[in-house]
Formats: C-alpha cells, sequence, structure tokens
C-alpha cells in the first residue's frame, strides 16, 4: 500500500516543492491551500507530470480554526493512514512588537500555530493508532532569534517551535516522529523583485531535506532541521 503525504500550503514556495519530492517517490498527495486557484493548478500540474499517483485536494483558509477541524475530517474522512504530515500554511506580516498594527499578533498565531495545533491534534489519533508517520512543522529561523521587523511573527516562530517540542516529546512513545524544519530565507514568490535569487536558498533545498529527513529507521529521528543561505542570513 502506498503512503499518503498531507502538506498544507501546497500550491506555493515551500509547501509546492515538499509535495513535488514526495510525488517523485510515489507517494500519495493530500494537498492543501488557502487559494484554491492556484492549488487547482497545482493539482493539474502534478497529475500530468505523476499520473500514476492520487492526489486529493481542498482549499481551506487555515487562519480560522472551524475551517481547520473541516480540513481535518476532510482528510480523516479522505485517507486510510496519515504516513507524512507538513504543517507548511503560514503568513508573514512585517513590523516591530512596539508598534505593529493591533492585531497583528492575532493574525500570525492562528495562521503560523493555530493551523498547525489542531490540524495535528485531529489527525493524530489516527498516526498513533498506526504506530508510525511523521510531522514536520514548518518554523523559521525567526524562531531562534529576534530580527528587525521580525514583530509578531518572530513571537509565533517561535510559538511554533515551543509546541514541536513539546509534540515530540509525547509522541516518542508512539512511534511518531516530529520535526522542526528552521529554514532562514527562501526564495519564493514573496522575495521576486526584492532580491537576486542566488543570494538566498532554493525552495527545493528544504523540499530535498524534508525528505531525507522521512527516509531513516523507525529508531532514528531528525529534532530540527537547520538551513541558512550560504552567505549567511539576511
Amino acid at each position: 500500500m502506498r503512503m499518503n503525504a498531507v502538506i498544507t500550503g501546497a500550491s506555493r514556495g515551500i509547501g509546492k516543492a515538499i509535495a513535488k519530492i514526495f510525488a517523485l517517490n510515489v507517494y500519495d498527495l493530500v494537498l492543501v491551500s488557502k487559494n484554491e486557484t492556484h492549488l487547482l493548478n497545482t493539482v493539474q500540474e502534478f497529475e500530468k507530470d505523476f499520473p500514476d499517483i492520487t492526489i486529493k485536494a481542498q482549499a481551506f483558509d487555515l487562519s480560522k480554526k472551524e475551517a481547520v477541524l473541516l480540513c481535518g475530517e476532510w482528510i480523516n474522512n479522505n485517507t486510510d493512514t496519515v504516513d507524512v504530515l507538513v504543517n507548511n500554511a503560514g503568513t508573514f506580516l512585517p513590523g516591530n512588537v512596539i508598534d505593529e498594527t493591533d492585531g497583528t499578533l492575532e493574525a500570525m498565531m492562528q495562521t503560523n500555530v493555530y493551523s498547525a495545533y489542531y490540524l495535528t491534534k485531529t489527525l493524530v489519533p489516527k498516526m498513533i493508532a498506526q504506530r508510525n508517520g511523521h510531522i514536520f512543522n514548518l518554523c523559521s529561523i525567526a524562531g531562534l532569534q529576534a530580527y528587525p521587523n521580525g514583530g509578531s511573527y518572530s513571537i509565533s516562530k517561535f510559538a511554533l517551535m515551543g509546541y514541536t517540542k513539546n509534540l515530540r516529546h509525547e509522541l516518542r512513545e508512539h512511534g511518531v516522529k516530529v520535526t522542526a524544519v528552521i529554514p532562514g530565507a527562501v526564495y519564493t514568490d514573496s522575495w521576486a523583485g526584492f532580491i537576486a535569487p542566488e543570494r538566498i536558498m532554493e525552495a527545493e533545498d528544504v523540499a530535498k531535506m524534508v525528505y531525507a529527513a522521512s527516509r531513516l529507521s523507525p529508531q532514528a529521528v531528525v529534532e530540527d532541521i537547520v538551513l541558512r543561505p550560504q552567505l549567511g542570513d539576511l
């Protein structure tokens, strides 16, 4: 039986790159994204490039708890197993804690932390019953150290790191692995026109590391994947 990779924020950037590498290695895909048009375009591209796998996709706005719970229910109803879960959905609003717009912290926490928390909580009983599976939480260098204009984004990523550490501790006796993926700057659409692509990392760099970590023996886990541009952080 083929394995299933569930990926949020899957229609562009890092999420799409991760979905692609699992498709290349003949995983069936369950893809979630907020933007339905981008998601459908990704599905059409993958169906053409990977005709031998099954792709299920649905648009959900994971900044809303109700949508996260519906998403988890949809995934549970459409998969026999959850072998890989990549919590990649996220958003970034620049600013400083002392002067950012009211509501920025709530927006960052809802998308960057609560989506991973509630989706994982919905799916993890299936993984515990399987006694296997691997959860990847897309954290950030911003969750290791403060930086200018990081504000609430950095706070949310510190929180996601803490959640990941607790989840790892709770699930290790159940055979479920948990990995924090901690990239520095990666060239995606948000960087287009602002910086030379060769200055920062490629989304495929992150995808390769995630896939490699997923292939270890059951008794080994990569707890943290830290990637930085060769020339250093911005």
